[in-house]
């Protein structure tokens, strides 16, 4: 297996650094997966507008404009997942549809391998749907994406934090029941305030007894640090997402990264747009810490659509706002490599594969 690359030192950073059309090419045209991506924050916005007329949703067209502009001040986004699960997502076909609109996206922008989230309590809670039926539905996008646009994928059911640990196991016993090799692992997400992840500890303990994978939204609205420590150390997980409270402890930073420990961050994250002034924002985002601190960082979109940000955008930002050079992008390509649930073989021929393509595209560049 392919180890994590390390990140070298971090260079200070102009708040939008000029891009060039051909500098812009760049971002679009390296190899990435994609280990940090929500389904239901993928939603194009036509496709949004189209289920909203269909079910004759509680949701005007202003109101829909609305869940897809980004202020500079930018909310959450999770009113609008909520809607979603709610109004929009009333039958499998929507799932199978909204999975494959979103990895021919990705595969748009070379996005050659994803992993992305989807919560399913919610819609067996309230709509009734069975899981199997859900699962069988994303499967069929996932499918038809890779025929058409040559990108794999695995699907991460993630616990609905807001719904309760009782509700975590549930799903996780139907994950297990419906056990299949395109889920490789659980992660957990939805407002982690109030939901501290040792509330879980019994679902990821199933998850892991079943051989499933983890990972876990921890340390993300500016919770604490002991939040990614519990979901490390207690609930078991392979990676992190988000985690930025972690510069708070660089004790624990420097174990996890000795461990390799990867860190699926998200330049586009509204905590630190909106908390942050403009003029310091890329300056003092802990992404930038993180760095120093030599954690293992893969950046990724997201809820892409919902965020206004595009794959290669999300990597363009690393460069043009946060500071980082073209070996730091380099290192962290192979970080995604490393940190993915692909197998053993995937990875290693992406990493040949991955590396000679980057430093082609590199080649037709002058990105310092």
């Amino acid at each position: 297996m392919p180890q994590p690359a390390q990140l070298g030192n971090v260079p200070e950073s102009p708040i939008g650094r000029p891009v060039s059309p051909e500098q812009r090419a760049f971002f679009r045209a390296i190899p990435k997966v994609e280990l940090h991506c929500h389904l239901l924050g993928a939603v194009r916005h036509d496709t949004f507008a189209e289920l909203a007329a269909r079910h004759r949703a509680p949701v005007t067209p202003d109101e829909i404009a609305g869940f897809y502009t980004r202020g500079e001040k930018p909310v959450g986004v999770l009113h609008v997942l909520r809607t979603l699960e709610r109004h929009l997502l009333l039958e499998p076909e929507a799932f199978e549809r909204i999975a494959y609109e979103y990895l021919a996206d990705a595969a748009a922008e070379n996005v050659r391998h994803a992993e992305f989230f989807w919560n399913p309590t919610a819609s067996m809670r309230d709509q009734g749907l069975a899981y199997a039926e859900m699962q069988a539905a994303i499967f069929a996008g996932m499918t038809r994406a890779e025929a058409d646009h040559g990108i794999s994928s695995l699907l991460i059911p993630s616990i609905d934090r807001e719904a309760g640990a009782e509700a975590a196991l549930d799903m996780v016993t139907a994950m297990v029941a419906h056990r299949d090799p395109r889920v490789a692992g659980i992660g957990i997400d939805y407002r982690e305030t109030d939901n501290p992840p040792e509330r879980f500890i019994e679902a990821y303990t199933l998850a892991r007894e079943s051989g499933l994978r983890a990972t876990a939204h921890a340390g993300e609205f500016g919770e604490p640090w002991t939040n990614v420590e519990t979901a490390v150390d207690r609930l078991g997980v392979d990676r992190i997402d988000h985690g930025y409270t972690i510069v708070d402890n660089p004790a624990l930073a420097q174990r996890y990264a000795e461990a390799g420990t990867v860190f699926t961050i998200v330049p586009t994250n509204s905590w630190y747009l909106r908390t942050l002034p403009r003029e310091r924002w890329a300056l003092d985002h802990p992404i930038r810490r993180m760095a120093e601190l030599g954690l293992r960082l893969h950046p990724n979109t997201d809820d892409p659509t919902l965020h206004n940000v595009t794959p290669a955008g999300a990597w363009e930002l690393m460069y043009s706002h946060l500071g980082f050079d073209l070996a730091a992008l380099r290192a962290m390509m192979l970080n995604g490599i490393a940190g993915s649930w692909a197998t053993p073989a995937q990875r290693d021929r992406w990493q040949a594969d991955f590396a000679h393509d980057f430093d082609a595209a590199a080649a037709a560049t002058d990105l310092a």
